[in-house]
């Protein structure tokens, strides 16, 4: 599922510039990808849909977001720990943090591996129209031991 959704962030500028889900598992059958995988994917995407229209509201100063016993398990720590920065880091906001949430916990078994977390990332600012900036871009797609050190 990850690697439709990479293909779709990669090919598509936004989510309304994919075509209606009957012509987009056309074309993704087309590329190459297994149906079962394709059909995932589009589900996923239908509740970031319904995740992207539910991000109202805005956060309350000094609050704190505390993990569920499910939370915790299906994100595991390294999950949690990244959302946590990239909350720090002042780049995603907190209904952002619930949609990444949400949407980890939907793709099931857990805990999620970090490096399909920060696709979940990258797909709920797509969601939203927004581009990450360069920092969180390299954050999300440089390997540690890839980094040079300045």
């Amino acid at each position: 599922m990850f690697d439709v959704l990479v293909y779709l962030y990669e090919n598509y500028w936004r989510p309304d510039a994919c075509p209606d889900p009957k012509q987009l598992s056309r074309k993704l059958s087309a590329v190459g990808f297994e149906s079962d995988e394709i059909q995932d994917a589009l589900r996923w995407l239908d509740g970031l849909a319904s995740s992207a229209q539910a991000c109202t509201g805005t956060p309350v100063p000094g609050s704190m977001r505390i993990y569920t016993e499910d939370e915790n398990a299906g994100l595991g720590e390294a999950s949690i720990g990244f959302i946590a920065f990239l909350e720090s880091a002042g780049v995603l906001p907190a209904p952002m943090r619930e949609m990444v949430i949400d949407r980890a916990m939907a793709v099931g078994d857990g805990p999620i591996e970090l490096d399909d977390l920060k696709i979940i990332v990258l797909m709920v600012f797509w969601s939203l129209g927004e581009e990450p900036d360069a920092l969180i871009l390299d954050e999300l797609f440089v390997m540690p031991e890839d980094r040079l050190i300045h």
